[in-house]
């Protein structure tokens, strides 16, 4: 089958034929028609992660995957042959951007009906981090405010409307140019980071999502309610911050969870959560996918088209 796979940390990725991966007991062949690109991809790729998770090189890259059940696992019991999937593939699972791939059964969902394998590769840890951030994390509730910071990207694209959906309400830092997006998907006030201070035009809130960290963090403190959260997946604040603005603070890495995948595909079927697909690329052109998914510029998801 062919793949895209580095051959060692920080070389450019290779295009090949590669052996079928094996198919663990608790696991699902999965024929793959879509995957995404992650941040995690590349930091992975350039050895910055290699003391925790011991990659095997040659390494096939991605994590999140959409496509159709080929084959179950002996101790598989939720899941049928022909079902349309998508997950985040466990860590030691990862090798999405190929023809075949092996998930876990507890890492997988069934895609929403209607949507097509490009859409449903976007979401999985894009959506699972803005879930976990939003409502495991950051306590969300109808009727709290919260601001997203980033929400043209592909885990803001997604934040915005889940935290939308809760019946809050949305502040969103973004450039110019996506200020349109950004409030198209339900952002109550937008905040040109170019132009204005979130600090200086945001009333206070019960909740900050962070994906920014450094000096946009330490900053979001400023805007935060007196008994409120903050939630990062980008660093950790300096010590005795939180204690001072009598806030929460918490930082965190997605978890794979095909249950949680499962409520956002509910959420796609009924038409309240939109998928944001940036660009899609083939196999072949997966480095090009990778320059755009890095470039900072690409609004949504980075797609790779399997089929």
């Amino acid at each position: 089958m062919k793949a895209a796979l580095i051959t060692e940390y920080g070389a450019e990725l290779d295009v090949t034929d590669v052996d079928r991966p094996e198919l663990p007991a608790d696991s699902v062949m999965v024929e793959v028609h879509a995957a995404a690109i992650n941040p995690i991809d590349w930091i992975v790729m350039e050895g910055y992660m290699k003391e925790m998770l011991d990659y095997e090189l040659p390494w096939i890259v991605g994590y999140d995957v959409a496509g159709v059940i080929i084959e179950l696992g002996p101790s598989v019991s939720k899941f049928s042959i022909g079902d349309r999937v998508f997950a985040r593939a466990d860590n030691m699972q990862a090798g999405t951007m190929a023809e075949l791939c092996a998930v876990k059964e507890s890492d997988l969902a069934l895609q929403a009906d209607g949507a097509s394998h490009q859409q449903s590769a976007g979401v999985p840890l894009a959506g699972l981090t803005a879930w976990q951030a939003l409502y495991d994390h950051g306590h969300l509730e109808a009727g709290k405010r919260v601001l997203i910071h980033s929400g043209s990207g592909g885990v803001g694209t997604l934040a915005i409307q889940l935290a939308k959906q809760t019946g809050a309400w949305v502040a969103t830092t973004a450039s110019a140019e996506n200020g349109q997006l950004v409030t198209k998907l339900g952002a109550d006030q937008f905040v040109d980071y170019s132009e204005q201070r979130f600090e200086d035009v945001i009333e206070p809130c019960d909740l900050v999502f962070d994906m920014m960290g450094g000096e946009t963090l330490e900053r979001s403190f400023q805007v935060v309610k007196p008994g409120g959260r903050i939630v990062s997946i980008k660093g950790d604040a300096p010590d005795g911050l939180a204690d001072e603005a009598g806030v929460t603070f918490s930082q965190f890495f997605m978890s794979p969870n095909g249950d949680q995948l499962a409520e956002i595909a509910c959420l796609i079927e009924a038409g309240v959560v939109e998928p944001i697909i940036d660009s899609e690329f083939p196999l072949d052109d997966v480095a090009d996918a990778y320059k755009r998914a890095r470039s900072g510029d690409a609004n949504g998801k980075v797609i790779v088209s399997m089929r």
